[in-house]
């Protein structure tokens, strides 16, 4: 099948939230999955709740973010772990699935090929890789690329899927791109979720912070600043 790291299109996206995609493309209910780079735990928590998953793993390098993930105590069904990518604390074969939920582009580039090669030999035979990742296009990336510019890791990120493919771990099953909607009532609710986050730190100078407010506030209206956001998804399956 034809594939494409970015995608212009307008007419190419399906606009939704991303729990529409999983659901479209994998089976959950009763599996054993697994999500590297959980952030916040809101996908973890659709998976163990709405879509039913047997038992999540769900980990964390952000130690002030994996501290709050250890204080849920509604999830009976999910375990948080402190851990990258690159070194999975799982045996063998221990997943029917794995998720990365745009993480994948913040596993260092040195990396990624490890990564992989770990969720491969944590994957059952035959279980799928779900990989999202933000598509380097549109107003919104506009925006964030002056807080934090990804085109370089975002690129990584692809080409080690592709290495992964090339390898003969995974075969690459399907590729979707969708967006969804973004809408912040303020600067201030903006530069909270984006620029006053625990998990990277962005050194922005008095100026760059005046020019990302600008930039921001271009697209603000009474009823908020309204974006869509442009995703990827490449699923692919582990070789029996």
């Amino acid at each position: 099948m034809p594939r494409q790291m970015i995608q212009t299109d307008p007419t190419d996206y399906r606009t939704c939230d991303e729990i529409r995609i999983v659901e479209g493309l994998v089976e959950v209910e009763g599996r054993r999955v697994l999500e590297l780079g959980c952030g916040a735990a809101w996908m973890t928590r659709l998976l163990a709740t709405r879509l039913g998953a047997r038992r999540v793993t769900a980990t964390e390098v952000d130690r002030i973010q994996h501290a709050k993930n250890l204080a849920i105590q509604d999830l009976p069904g999910v375990e948080f772990r402190f851990g990258g990518a690159e070194s999975i604390a799982d045996p063998d074969a221990t997943y029917d699935g794995v998720f990365l939920f745009k993480s994948l582009h913040h596993v260092p580039v040195e990396l990624m090929d490890r990564a992989l090669a770990e969720i491969r030999r944590v994957l059952a035979p035959g279980g799928y890789v779900y990989v999202s990742e933000p598509v380097y296009w549109g107003p919104f990336n506009a925006v964030m690329r002056l807080i934090h510019d990804e085109r370089l890791v975002r690129t990584a990120a692809y080409a080690a899927i592709e290495r992964a493919v090339d390898s003969g771990r995974f075969t690459w099953e399907r590729q979707v791109f969708y967006q969804s909607e973004g809408v912040y009532p303020s600067w201030e609710a903006f530069a909270e979720r984006f620029i006053q986050v625990t998990h990277i730190e962005h050194d922005l100078d008095a100026a760059r912070l005046a020019e990302v407010r600008a930039a921001f506030e271009r697209h603000l209206t009474p009823e908020g600043a309204r974006f869509l956001k442009p995703h990827r998804v490449d699923l692919l399956r582990a070789v029996a």
